[in-house]
């Protein structure tokens, strides 16, 4: 990079002055592990999940794998590519239907927790909804709706001896 007075510095150079990073960033480029990845090269503290736990918490599909590695509890879901759409729309359908029936939801695979998702009562909704997660990644989730499923939310803090925040609850307005 050369500055407007013909000096060279790296683009990032700057961000070595801070003390510290707080990435309050939402999607890709921002909570997908990036901002930390850049931070820890260029060794400046950054607040929050690593790289690894940022990834992973982005990629849904990442996230559904290691649920099932450890043995946690998850809604019947199947991962669907826009290429396996496109050429096998027909037998996905089916998989869909005998894994998660329907009502399910449709959401691309790595974005934010409320771009690009769609709730599908039926099956003749799933080309619709699939097209719209894969407007945002070329990977999308197909989850079971949980009838009357509530949202809770708890924050942690720390590492070693980790401390939960009080549990706070999600209430849509709508469906």
């Amino acid at each position: 990079f050369i500055d407007r007075d013909g000096r060279w510095s790296h683009p990032m150079e700057g961000l070595r002055a801070f003390d510290a990073v707080f990435p309050v960033l939402h999607g890709p480029m921002g909570e997908d592990g990036t901002v930390q990845g850049l931070c820890r090269l260029l060794n400046v503290p950054c607040v929050g999940p690593g790289v690894l736990g940022s990834a992973v918490g982005m990629d849904k599909l990442a996230f559904k794998d290691i649920m099932r590695a450890r043995n946690l509890p998850s809604v019947p879901y199947v991962a669907v590519t826009r290429a396996d759409w496109r050429d096998r729309t027909a037998e996905i359908t089916a998989r869909i239907a005998e894994v998660t029936g329907f009502p399910c939801f449709v959401k691309p695979a790595n974005m934010g927790s409320s771009v690009g998702i769609t709730k599908v009562k039926q099956p003749s909704d799933l080309p619709a909804a699939l097209a719209e997660a894969f407007r945002w990644d070329r990977k999308a989730l197909v989850e079971w709706a949980v009838p009357r499923a509530r949202e809770l939310e708890v924050s942690v803090l720390g590492n070693d001896h980790p401390e939960a925040s009080v549990v706070g609850e999600i209430m849509p307005l709508r469906e």
